[in-house]
C-alpha cells in the first residue's frame, strides 16, 4: 500500500474514531515503552506510535485507567499466540472502550515477539484484547482481507514467552473455552516506562 494512501486512511480514521486518554501519555514519544508485570515475570515492550497511533493510544488508555490490572491471559495456543487483556481472574469481561480503526496496513508484520490487537471477524472491532505472537504468523497479516494490527515488539522477556509456549492448556470448565492455561497466567499490571 502506498505511504500517502496509508496516511490518508489514518487521517480519515482519526475523524471517525476520536482521540483517547492514552494520547496524553508521553504524547511526543513515538516509541513509548511499557512493562507487563506478569505472574511469570516482566516483559518489556516498545510500542510503535509512528505506525499504529490509534492502536497505541487506545492501548495506553487501558494502561492509564488500570483496566489491565489483575487480568488473565485466557488463550494460549502453542507456536501461535498468547492472548489477554479481556478478562479478570473470574473470567468476567473488563470494561472496554469503543472499538478502534484497524491499522493492519501499517507495514508491521505478525512476527515472533510482536504484540498485536485481537478482534472479531469485523476488522474494526478491536478494543482491549491483545496477543503476543509466539511464532511468525503471516496468516494474520493483511492481504486480500484486513489483517490484525501489530503495534509493538518485545524488547526484554522473550524467555518468558518461550516458557509460556510450553505450558499446558485445557477446556475451561465454566466458560467451555478451549486453549485456556491450566495454571493461570496473571497480568498484574502494565506500567509505562519513564522517558529518558
Amino acid at each position: 500500500m502506498k505511504p500517502w494512501l496509508i496516511s490518508s486512511i489514518l487521517f480519515i480514521a482519526t475523524l471517525f474514531f476520536p482521540a483517547t486518554a492514552g494520547e496524553s501519555l508521553q504524547p511526543d514519544n513515538l516509541f513509548p515503552r511499557v512493562v507487563f508485570h506478569t505472574s511469570l515475570g516482566d516483559i518489556k515492550v516498545e510500542l510503535d506510535r509512528s505506525r499504529a497511533p490509534i492502536t497505541v493510544n487506545n492501548f495506553l488508555s487501558y494502561v492509564k485507567t488500570q483496566r489491565y490490572n489483575e487480568t488473565i491471559f485466557h488463550r494460549l495456543i502453542a507456536d501461535f499466540v498468547l492472548q489477554g487483556g479481556g478478562y479478570n481472574l473470574d473470567f468476567e469481561g473488563i470494561a472496554t472502550l469503543e472499538p478502534i480503526f484497524n491499522e493492519s496496513g501499517n507495514g508491521l508484520r505478525n512476527e515472533q515477539g510482536t504484540i498485536a490487537m485481537a478482534r472479531t471477524n469485523n476488522p474494526h472491532s478491536a478494543s482491549s484484547q491483545f496477543y503476543f505472537n509466539l511464532k511468525d504468523n503471516g496468516s494474520l497479516d493483511p492481504g486480500a482481507r484486513w489483517g490484525y494490527t501489530v503495534f509493538g515488539r518485545v524488547m526484554e522477556g522473550m524467555d518468558i514467552l518461550q516458557q509460556v509456549n510450553e505450558l499446558e492448556t485445557a477446556h475451561h470448565q465454566v466458560t467451555g473455552w478451549p486453549d485456556v492455561p491450566v495454571e493461570p497466567i496473571v497480568l498484574h499490571r502494565v506500567s509505562l516506562v519513564p522517558e529518558e
